[in-house]
């Protein structure tokens, strides 16, 4: 399979399934209809993929790795864990802004599958929610972040606040604010709260 992952055709075939779970929706889809953007013949798929759903998690593994090495990569230029919670939530903001189709199947196709909700271990997103935890624990580790936080409660928190965001945005083509705005305004609310003395946002715990 790993070979197989890195053949044109299966990233031809995810990209056309990306554009077709965007436009129907993951239950109104089929494989022929994906089979046919990818221009291929409907047995191609289940040579990559078992099923509609196993299409829809590799497509979500794929994105979230992609999501992963570019969060990395703007963290670690940082030294300030205030600036580098603040800087994960433009870049995530910026990213569902920039992906459309993506950001609409991850935000309401994926959490209609059952097989993604109770049967996949979803490692991807634990590593991601982890950046949140490995800062907040680096902020507590300076002394920056109090240390009655409890990171694992915290970064849910966090990315909860930014996931919600997130939803509203996919499912409404208006948007009072942009994301500079918002990014900032959920990383003070959150910095406001977690903050043990003055500090990136001038709060007294």
């Amino acid at each position: 399979m790993a070979k197989r992952k890195n053949s044109e055709k299966y990233q031809i075939i995810i990209a056309a399934a990306t554009k077709v779970f965007a436009q129907k929706g993951f239950y109104q889809s089929k494989i022929s209809e994906i089979a046919k953007e990818a221009g291929v013949a409907d047995g191609t798929i289940y040579i990559y993929f078992e099923n509609k759903d196993d299409i829809l998690i590799s497509l979500f593994e794929e994105q979230m790795q992609a999501v992963l090495d570019n969060m990395n990569s703007r963290i670690v230029t940082l030294t300030d864990p205030a600036k580098k919670l603040e800087e994960f939530a433009w870049t995530h903001l910026n990213l569902i802004q920039k992906n459309k189709d993506m950001a609409e199947i991850i935000q309401v196709e994926l959490r209609q599958s059952g097989k993604f909700m109770k049967e996949y271990k979803n490692e991807k997103f634990s590593e991601y929610l982890n950046i949140i935890e490995n800062i907040i624990m680096e902020g507590q580790e300076s002394g920056l972040f109090k240390k009655s936080v409890v990171p694992n409660v915290a970064k849910r928190a966090f990315f909860g606040a930014l996931d919600e965001v997130s939803r509203c945005w996919v499912l409404s083509s208006r948007r009072q604010y942009d994301i500079k705005t918002v990014a900032k305004q959920i990383s003070d609310y959150f910095l406001d709260g977690i903050t043990a003395s003055s500090g990136a946002t001038g709060i007294q715990a």
